[in-house]
């Protein structure tokens, strides 16, 4: 039991998953849920007994019974008790202060990065301001390698999304070729697939890759179905870069999504088994976003947000190349407006990057939330200085497969430019060679007979 006193109100919690949910920041999915605090001053109660809290006390209740969950069992088996040793005296509220310390900075950060449980993760950023989380998570660097380099300082990437409502080829095509011409794509060039059809899938991928090596375009290709669609196009001969799977921070989330962990080291062995990066080995692409667990009844009465945080313990199993929160595709039942979508971004970027992983944001919204592209324009700025790795590149932000808004590649233009931002080095070389782009990062006027336009000219 937890108490803390406000204005001569004594505010008891029962449990310590009660206190994070009343603690975490007002959003619309813990509402839903009915684990919320009721009034402004339980939130701040919570969040002033959260701070109390020894750290280690998460490594003595776990949230949910190691005994019943796998992703519960994962967390604890995996936990670096040596290098815990340094912040173990820590409360939660001294923990931030750590944090964010002028003499803390990223080698300290990437000493204790599988110390930090994600419940150790969420629960300091519940008492964290944007400007804390944004501050923190700019000293923290995760490199990634496969044929392009994501994650060095000064850089940011993008997934060129060339997503098409039939899957028709010069349809995408023509997307790819517009990504490229303003300098999308060095993270990743990853379509959604219309169509859970194997065979097609496979088509996808070889046409994707035959551009690739036509062009000597140095990125990676992903089509983003089910991962045990791509172990089958693995296993028939498919020329596949990067595993996709989304992920969430319970077991039954994940068996709602149709895997488990013993699927995704089925998909990452079959990936390493085929060699494909040039630079690296890293193989492995989840999406995670706040909301899934409740939106499948499989949150264990736990906020959203730790639950988030939860899958980025599956997801640093694998060592993956890419990681990002779909942040705003869920809906407003989850996050109502911008306001809850950009506080929900920035703290999925700052739990992820401490805990080690190579965080990128999806920064979009569904058009039946109380948002707009003026909020998205504001957590992209704000990711940027927080040195997120990637965001996507969609044509005119409008995805016209999944039916949501998201930055576009002007956006990526901007933010670079803004910032002194960027792309990959080996892609940035290849734009440059190409006539694409300047040693200045700026593009170049295009050329009418550019071979790339031989692609939607055909």
């Amino acid at each position: 039991m937890y108490k803390h006193t406000v204005n001569n109100i004594v505010f008891v919690f029962h449990t310590l998953a009660e206190l994070m949910a009343k603690a975490t920041p007002a959003r619309s999915g813990d509402i839903l849920a009915g684990i919320a605090a009721r009034s402004y001053q339980e939130r701040v109660a919570a969040q002033m007994a959260l701070s109390e809290i020894p750290i280690c006390e998460f490594l003595n209740e776990p949230l949910i019974p190691y005994e019943t969950d796998e992703v519960t069992r994962l967390i604890f088996d995996s936990h670096d008790k040596e290098g815990f040793k340094s912040i173990s005296h820590l409360t939660v509220g001294d923990f931030r202060n750590y944090l964010l310390e002028n003499n803390v900075q990223k080698k300290e950060l990437t000493s204790i990065q599988k110390s930090i449980t994600p419940e150790i993760a969420a629960a300091v950023s519940k008492i964290m301001s944007l400007q804390d989380l944004i501050l923190v998570s700019s000293k923290c660097e995760v490199i990634t390698k496969f044929r392009t380099t994501v994650g060095l300082k000064g850089h940011l990437s993008t997934r060129l999304q060339p997503n098409h409502p039939t899957d028709d080829v010069n349809g995408i095509l023509a997307s790819v070729v517009d990504g490229l011409f303003y300098g999308s794509g060095d993270a990743l060039i990853g379509i959604n697939p219309a169509f859970d059809n194997i065979n097609k899938q496979i088509n996808l991928l070889k046409m994707l890759d035959d551009v690739r090596q036509q062009y000597k375009i140095p990125t990676q290709i992903c089509i983003l179905s089910h991962i045990t669609n791509t172990i089958m196009s693995i296993e028939k001969g498919a020329p596949v870069d990067l595993v996709f799977q989304s992920i969430g921070g319970t077991e039954k989330t994940n068996k709602s999504f149709g895997i488990n962990l013993s699927i995704l080291k089925e998909g990452f062995e079959a990936a390493q088994s085929l060699s494909r990066g040039t630079i690296g080995k890293n193989v492995m692409y989840f999406e995670t976003g706040q909301g899934s667990s409740l939106s499948s009844n499989s949150n264990h009465g736990i906020d959203q947000q730790t639950l988030e945080a939860r899958s980025y313990a599956v997801a640093r199993e694998f060592n993956p190349f890419l990681v990002n929160s779909v942040v705003g595709f869920i809906g407003p039942e989850y996050l109502f407006d911008g306001k809850q979508i950009i506080r929900a971004g920035l703290e999925d970027h700052f739990c992820a990057k401490i805990m080690g992983l190579p965080m990128g944001c999806d920064i979009c919204y569904t058009n039946h939330a109380e948002a707009d592209q003026d909020d998205m324009d504001t957590l992209l700025t704000l990711l940027g200085t927080a040195g997120c790795n990637f965001i996507m590149g969609i044509p005119g932000a409008d995805d016209i497969m999944l039916n949501y808004q998201s930055t576009s590649f002007h956006d990526a233009l901007y933010i670079r430019k803004l910032l002194g931002l960027k792309p990959a080095p080996e892609f940035e070389e290849w734009l440059i060679k190409n006539g694409i782009m300047n040693h200045n990062n700026e593009l170049l006027p295009l050329k009418s007979q550019h071979k790339l336009l031989e692609l939607i000219n055909k």
